[in-house]
């Protein structure tokens, strides 16, 4: 793997982890595309309208998220990320804790990488 790719990729992962900790609907519009999807373990395939209606309502937030980004392969203008994240937040009024291997999914359009998919698996105890 070029090393080169490698800290882009790892810094665009890092500005994504800033737009999702701002709670900020916007900042974390620009991250992701159009068609973006999260698949989690609890509830499968979630939307990119249904994850920022979420956030924007105050139903979900986060207040700490990191990566430690494993791999990272690219094809051409798709890059697929995979690391293992954690998080802290606040879910429906409870608190939230996660620790998740995660792969995103990247397309590179023009000069920027956005995110379509994000998909979830949790660490096994």
């Amino acid at each position: 793997m070029d090393e080169t790719l490698f800290k882009e990729l790892s810094a665009v992962e890092e500005a994504f982890n800033r737009a999702v900790i701002s709670n900020d609907v916007a900042a974390i519009s620009s991250c992701i595309s159009e068609d973006w999807t999260l698949v989690t373990p609890e509830v499968g395939p979630v939307s990119r309208d249904g994850f920022l209606h979420a956030v924007g309502q105050g139903i979900l937030s986060h207040d700490s998220m990191t990566k430690d980004i494993l791999r990272v392969r690219v094809y051409g203008n798709v890059a697929v990320v995979t690391g293992r994240g954690r998080n802290t937040g606040i879910f429906k009024g409870a608190p939230i804790s996660a620790d998740e291997w995660i792969t995103d999914v990247y397309v590179k359009t023009g000069d920027r990488w956005i995110c379509t998919l994000t998909h979830l698996t949790p660490v096994a105890s």
